[in-house]
């Protein structure tokens, strides 16, 4: 028997298939929306959303950057969250905040005074984001979005589009992610991924100003701390990390990913993964079961 799905809308549970939206809403014509993609975790105390906080935060900072009125208090969409998850009785699962300006009175690009915001929380079951174990990642055509031309930092449904338009770049290829280089030619990040790469024992990764501030990145800054592992940030271009010793990729949904790869170069030992990597990756994976303590787990 299928489960009924709900989704929270403004502060009422409704079933997936009632939570709907008017053609003309302005997200849905402009791109004026945010998002999240955070993830609920099972572990042996029970269903444990990873760095909750954190993405709540930055689901709000982002509302901020589009001028979007916020109906809701951190502490109210924490809870709302939570309660969103125990609804749709899942114990590790994929979870979706989205706010975005909501149905136009006329049309025009600038949303009226005192425009509607909608407000969702959608979660669904997930399973592994690639079926590779490793990556192979090819550089795209496009770049990554210009920071004078939007607020990069922000998690803004429009930008998902230089994102979609890399992604299908690999698609029915042998690649199983895409890289997007800025405007310099220096590497940015992944269609939705942080990079970072590892050569003499040193992990680098590019700065923020062309990149999202990754939830999952910054988790990996606590874990390299952990580990004792120096971490540098800076700029780099293609022909420095194909001579790296290790790379791996970090997002929500897909966590940790070793990069076996890049452009056909391969990255360290083809096909294994490297120590450094696979220490990060056995941290991440013991703070989201609840064996290490990183308070990065809001039990539900």
């Amino acid at each position: 028997m299928i489960q009924d799905r709900y989704i929270w809308k403004n502060g009422s549970f409704l079933r997936e298939e009632n939570a709907t939206i008017n053609v003309m809403t302005h997200g849905l014509h402009y791109g004026t929306g945010v998002f999240e993609g955070i993830r609920a975790y099972k572990t042996n105390q029970g269903t444990a959303i990873l760095k909750l906080k954190e993405h709540v935060k930055r689901f709000l900072y982002s509302m901020r950057c589009l001028n979007m009125y916020c109906n809701y208090s951190e502490v109210f969409l924490n809870q709302a969250i939570i309660d969103t998850v125990k609804k749709n009785r899942l114990d590790s699962c994929y979870i979706r905040p989205l706010s975005f300006f909501g149905k136009m009175n006329g049309v025009g690009i600038i949303p009226q005074k005192k425009h509607p915001i909608d407000t969702i929380i959608a979660c669904s079951p997930m399973g592994r984001y690639t079926q590779s174990e490793m990556a192979d990642v090819m550089v795209s055509k496009y770049i990554r979005i210009h920071p004078k031309s939007t607020i990069c930092d922000a998690k803004i449904s429009g930008h998902y589009v230089n994102s979609f338009l890399a992604c299908m770049e690999n698609q029915n290829t042998k690649y199983h992610e895409t890289l997007l280089l800025d405007m310099e030619g220096n590497i940015a990040e992944c269609a939705v991924q942080n990079i970072f790469f590892i050569k003499n024992g040193r992990v680098i990764t590019t700065p923020l100003g062309t990149i999202l501030n990754g939830i999952t990145r910054n988790l990996v800054f606590e874990i390299l701390k952990y580990l004792n592992v120096p971490i540098e940030e800076k700029y780099f271009k293609i022909p420095e990390i194909i001579r790296a010793d290790e790379a791996f990729l970090t997002g929500t949904a897909a966590e940790i990913t070793p990069v076996s790869s890049i452009n056909d170069h391969n990255i360290g030992k083809k096909s294994m993964i490297g120590k450094i990597t696979k220490r990060v990756i056995e941290t991440f994976r013991n703070i989201t079961i609840g064996e290490k303590d990183f308070k990065a787990l809001t039990y539900i």
